[in-house]
């Protein structure tokens, strides 16, 4: 639990909370026992909450793990007259940057807490709303990176889409619920702990939003034609190679027919024949060798003549 006050308001931000935090939270502040059992769940819905003399609300933004693919992280605020408290799991690097600015620089600490804790909710949720949208412009530079790839035929590129298809996904479901969570917000809660008006301030993160969504949707449909390119692509080897194995199977056809005659454990009429075994001692192999050699010889000028070769 860190806490840094300014002209009498209080901003307090957990970080992984525990069960000893939130009794000293329900301790200090008129905070309902549900609120605060949902600060300790890692998975909740996007609310609002309204009471009296406060306002609580879940989002979710995302943050990295460490094989760089992006997790929702579930952010708990508590909003109330003097005061704001951030509960949140995940590692949230804009609060805490944020946070740090207000403990190091008297100027950075009055800018952002000496107006309303509504001032201090947007600047918050601002610098997570652009940390989005960079989240969301890097998975564009992704697809740019693979579409080499994915046009070269002996390449394969279903593993990084499948990847970046994983990302778009894990944003749009953080960005969709936001922007619904936010616009409410905006337009209902905000002013009763906000003494100017921060409807404009919202809707320009509601416009980064907006950005975020259409990216990912570009995203989206882009990555999908390359998904089905390289499907294309993909199943196109694979009939290659079941043509070229085809026809080696079809012209070796002759010398399975000659051999399999003539390796028979019974005596064929006249191959025993001396008259027969002009070529001397290897007649026979030499009649098997070139009988197998012209049928496969002529089964393939027989496929480049209807254009199968």
């Amino acid at each position: 639990m860190r806490e840094i006050k300014n002209n009498g308001f209080v901003w307090i931000d957990i970080a992984k909370p525990s069960r000893d935090e939130m009794k000293k939270l329900a301790e200090r502040f008129p905070f309902h026992e549900l609120n605060l059992e949902d600060c300790l769940s890692k998975i909740q819905i996007p609310k609002i909450d309204r009471y009296e003399d406060h306002v609580f609300v879940i989002i979710n933004f995302p943050t990295l793990e460490k094989e760089r693919i992006p997790r929702s992280s579930q952010l708990a605020v508590f909003i109330g007259s003097g005061y704001l408290v951030t509960i949140h799991q995940g590692e949230l690097k804009p609060i805490a940057e944020i946070f740090q600015q207000c403990t190091q620089s008297d100027k950075a600490r009055q800018e952002l807490m000496g107006k309303s804790a509504g001032f201090l909710f947007h600047s918050i949720i601002d610098a997570l709303t652009d940390d989005l949208l960079n989240l969301a412009r890097k998975i564009v530079g992704n697809i740019e990176d693979i579409e080499d790839l994915v046009f070269d035929e002996q390449q394969n590129a279903a593993g990084k889409i499948s990847y970046i298809r994983r990302q778009i996904t894990v944003l749009r479901r953080i960005a969709i619920p936001l922007k619904k969570t936010l616009g409410e917000i905006s337009t209902k809660d905000i002013r009763r702990f906000s003494e100017e008006d921060l409807i404009l301030y919202f809707d320009d993160v509601n416009d980064h939003i907006d950005k975020v969504l259409d990216t990912l949707e570009e995203s989206r449909e882009t990555i999908e034609i390359y998904k089905d390119t390289d499907y294309l692509h993909g199943t196109e080897r694979s009939n290659k190679i079941l043509a070229i194995l085809t026809i080696i199977f079809t012209l070796s056809m002759p010398v399975t027919i000659m051999s399999s005659l003539y390796g028979m454990n019974i005596d064929i009429p006249a191959i025993e024949d001396e008259s027969l075994k002009f070529l001397g001692r290897y007649t026979t192999f030499i009649v098997i060798v070139i009988g197998s050699s012209a049928g496969a010889v002529g089964m393939a000028l027989y496929f480049h003549k209807i254009k199968w070769i």
